[in-house]
């Protein structure tokens, strides 16, 4: 028996039979070739290439139909990049100039690419080091005359687990077939954890060392929530996870009954529960399980799901789609939150060493006024389809914030101009997301029509800890007192100015930070769907009164051990069973 735990990417409890897709190991023999022969390697390269990219595309459209077009769209990555120039030019190169056999070419030009991206330092770039590897073995798989291992074999329900998976593979399963994936590589933001979301199958990745301790046909249990993973369990672990199972079906069930019933308060107090969403086809599941609207709409997978930029078109139609789902309820658009790990870094010619505190959100679409106003205009066309907001990311300084929206009224008269409808009176908002935003929350309140507190990054920043980074994974926690206190500073500087203050961070679906934020004034929380009838059954279950005491005792308390210990105490005497995520 094992037990592991590894990073939670995708929700669910799954008991099942392990089925182990073992890396694909290919020895490409360093072969060169007469001059003579050179046309014929570049011709058989051409040939593959062709069948690779015609096979991403039968996966792209099975895709769509399975996950739709949005998240489909990644594998216009895989295609673009089988078809980059620059790639292609040093495949037919090493073929043409250092007479290299196409098996060699392809292995060593894709080799150096992926060198380049794994130097980077950056866990951001391990996807696409991991994506390229898929790309040379499906082309070396067609010259070699061999086909790229698939999960055709697999005839019965399983969970597959593996080193990592491409998301082509990823999105090829047969979703009667696979229960669940556990990988020993992966990240939150990694394309398969993307495809994982968007397929509803739960995940767990980051595990280092799953593939090899795996044994076919074993047992597994796989807690797609909490990032835990037993490998051969015990009778009685068996029992207690069934057990688990039966109680989150109930759960579920009652969930579904009450996903209509008001999120109120026992002393009446209304907080508003929002779903945070990448694709528009996620809004009818935040709407299914009682949430009110969404309070975070992250726009950046527009562009991680695509090799190119998107188009204003582009753009209009996922804003017009969302608009036209919400039917009057409210929508919150952020602005691109790109650079750091999400996308710009792999683009430029000298990548930054500290992404994270450089050119990134509100910075990078500051530095490209094209492309932020094509985004721009594109929300504000939306806007006359139906209500919505306009969020910016990570903003910390008032001459942003007023920049940002400059540039806004800047789209609105360009627009007005062309005689194209948009609202006029759209509200322009800010993530307060930095300790400066925090502590000067108050002067952004002139300004800011709306403010929305991003946890994953104020802590980040406050504590000095990143979020990706294992090593450190215990650090992070927004229970620390700091962070409380910020949280506080934000909403005096908001009740300054009577502006509404939302939480869309991940902390959020913590219960015990949701109390704490109810009892710091917060009235609106934005969570992912999957969470949104725990927290209505806990804010159903506590007064906003009470929730007030816990946070001011919380604010005195020295260390965010004393605090989480508190605060659960508390909230374990209101909801029985509150942390169990099997319990009824």
């Amino acid at each position: 028996m094992e037990v592991l735990r590894g990073i939670a990417v995708s929700p669910g409890l799954v008991i099942g039979r392990m089925f182990l897709l073992e890396d694909e190991e290919r020895r490409v023999v360093r072969r060169f070739t007469p001059a003579a022969n050179s046309a014929e390697e570049v011709s058989r390269l051409k040939a593959a290439l062709e069948t690779s990219v015609a096979d991403l595309v039968a996966v792209k459209e099975r895709a769509e139909d399975e996950m739709g077009a949005e998240a489909a769209k990644i594998f216009l990555f895989h295609i673009g990049v089988l078809q980059d120039a620059a790639l292609l030019e040093g495949i037919f190169n090493r073929i043409e100039n250092d007479r290299m056999a196409a098996e060699h070419a392809v292995e060593a030009t894709f080799g150096e690419w992926a060198g380049r991206f794994a130097s980077m330092g950056d866990s951001a770039f391990t996807t696409k080091v991991n994506d390229l590897e898929d790309l040379r073995n499906r082309v070396l798989g067609h010259l070699m005359g061999e086909h790229n291992r698939t999960l055709d074999e697999l005839k019965h329900q399983a969970v597959v687990v593996a080193d990592d998976l491409t998301p082509s593979q990823a999105a090829g399963f047969n979703r009667e077939l696979v229960q669940a994936f556990v990988t020993d590589r992966g990240g939150r933001t990694s394309h398969t954890a993307i495809v994982a979301r968007a397929l509803n199958i739960p995940a767990v990745v980051g595990l280092r060392g799953v593939a090899k301790l795996a044994e076919e046909d074993q047992t597994i249990i796989v807690d797609g929530l909490e990032g835990v993973v037993i490998l051969d369990p015990t009778d009685e672990q068996l029992d207690r996870y069934r057990a688990r199972q039966a109680r989150m079906e109930r759960r579920e069930t009652v969930w579904k009954e009450q996903a209509a019933e008001p999120c109120v308060t026992t002393d009446g107090v209304h907080i508003r529960l929002m779903g945070n969403i990448e694709f528009p086809d996620e809004i009818a599941h935040v709407l299914e399980v009682g949430g009110e609207g969404v309070g975070l709409y992250r726009t950046e997978f527009l562009y991680l799901t695509s090799d190119t930029e998107p188009s204003e078109e582009q753009h209009y139609e996922a804003y017009r789609r969302c608009v036209e789902h919400m039917q009057g309820r409210e929508l919150i658009v952020r602005t691109v939150d790109l650079g750091a790990d999400k996308y710009t870094q792999h683009r430029v010619e000298l990548p930054e060493r500290n992404p994270f505190l450089g050119n990134r959100s509100i910075r990078y679409c500051l530095s490209d006024l094209p492309m932020f106003k094509r985004q721009l205009r594109a929300i504000l066309r939306a806007s006359a389809h139906g209500p919505l907001k306009i969020m910016f990311p990570l903003i910390t300084t008032v001459h942003e914030l007023r920049q940002a929206k400059a540039i806004v009224r800047d789209v609105m008269e360009d627009l007005a101009e062309e005689g194209v409808p948009f609202d006029r009176d759209v509200p322009m908002g800010m993530m307060v997301e930095v300790p400066a935003a925090a502590v000067i929350a108050s002067s952004f309140a002139r300004d800011a029509d709306f403010f929305s507190i991003g946890t994953n990054d104020l802590v980040q920043y406050t504590l000095a800890v990143d979020r990706t980074n294992e090593r450190g994974a215990d650090l992070f926690t927004a229970m620390h007192p700091a962070v409380l206190r910020l949280v506080r500073d934000v909403m005096r500087g908001a009740k300054s100015r009577q502006i509404p203050v939302s939480c869309c961070g991940e902390s959020a679906a913590e219960l015990d930070f949701a109390v704490l934020l109810i009892g710091l004034g917060v009235r609106t929380l934005s969570v992912g769907s999957y969470s949104i009838p725990q927290v209505k059954r806990l804010v159903r279950s506590v007064s906003a009164e009470e929730c007030a005491r816990i946070a001011r005792r919380a604010l005195s308390l020295e260390s965010p051990s004393d605090v989480s210990a508190y605060v659960r105490e508390r909230v374990r005497k209101a909801v029985p069973g509150a942390f169990d995520s099997g319990e009824d």
